[in-house]
């Protein structure tokens, strides 16, 4: 089995690349970040805990076409787990800054297309495989602040959706997990470039959901049987609901 995990070196992919390892035997593993020594200290926890298991890792930026080229050659991936995104800010739309705007579609939709454009070919050819693309509850509801985040989670839903289209004849599954307000990772911090009290502020005086408990869910979609797709599930802390829509009051 070839697992392939990008943004593997926190949060989500780090807590997935570890459920897959301690449930399953005879792994391949193939984790991507741009952060070489959190891969490494991942590496180096999975092969603690499992002898069988390879892990192969490729320390690079999932936007550069030709890193992904290298990496993906002659790889026969069974699970792509398109993982890796961010946001970045959360002011109104006429006070970003454009290149932030910039990098989120670089990320969240130019270089989830290319490596899932770039994978599906031999997933095609052996009638096999399964895509699981990390979307967000941003794409369905819109917020404050959500604008070019939430656009790109809104692609992530269609897109997977599409692909479903195109695919449900080949044996191939895609599924989409939208979660909600989630602990435990950078996601945050990266948000607010580099302001952990502002990072923590997101998630003080409430119970929000962890890493642990999506990879546990993802693990759950894609250990289901062939013949079941999970299309997908959207998932919130206890605490958390969609709010009404906001009215504007003089």
């Amino acid at each position: 089995m070839n697992i392939l995990i990008t943004g593997a070196s926190s949060g989500f992919g780090r807590s997935l690349a570890l459920k897959y390892a301690h449930e399953w035997d005879n792994l391949q593993l193939y984790l991507v970040a741009r952060r070489g020594e959190k891969l490494q200290i991942l590496r180096n926890e999975i092969l603690t805990m499992k002898k069988n298991i390879s892990v192969i890792l490729g320390t690079g930026d999932v936007c550069n076409k030709s890193f992904i080229d290298n990496f993906t050659n002659n790889i026969d991936v069974d699970i792509l787990v398109n993982n890796a995104g961010l946001a970045r800010g959360i002011e109104s739309a006429e006070k970003t800054q454009f290149h932030d705007w910039e990098e989120m579609i670089e990320v969240n939709i130019k270089a989830l297309s290319y490596l899932t454009h770039k994978i599906l070919p031999s997933m095609v050819k052996r009638k096999s495989g399964h895509i699981i693309n990390i979307g967000s509850i941003a794409g369905t509801y819109p917020y404050p602040g959500g604008n070019v985040y939430g656009a790109s989670k809104a692609f992530v839903k269609q897109f997977s959706r599409n692909l479903r289209a195109d695919l449900y004849d080949k044996n191939i599954r895609i599924s989409n997990i939208e979660p909600g307000l989630c602990d435990g990772s950078d996601f945050s911090i990266t948000r607010f470039h580099g302001d952990s009290q502002k990072a923590q502020n997101v998630y003080a005086n409430t119970f929000p959901l962890h890493a642990d408990d999506i990879a546990n869910i993802i693990f759950w979609v894609s250990t289901q049987p062939q013949h079941i797709n999970i299309n997908s599930i959207e998932v919130m802390p206890t605490t958390q609901a969609s709010a009404g829509l906001n009215v504007y009051r003089i």
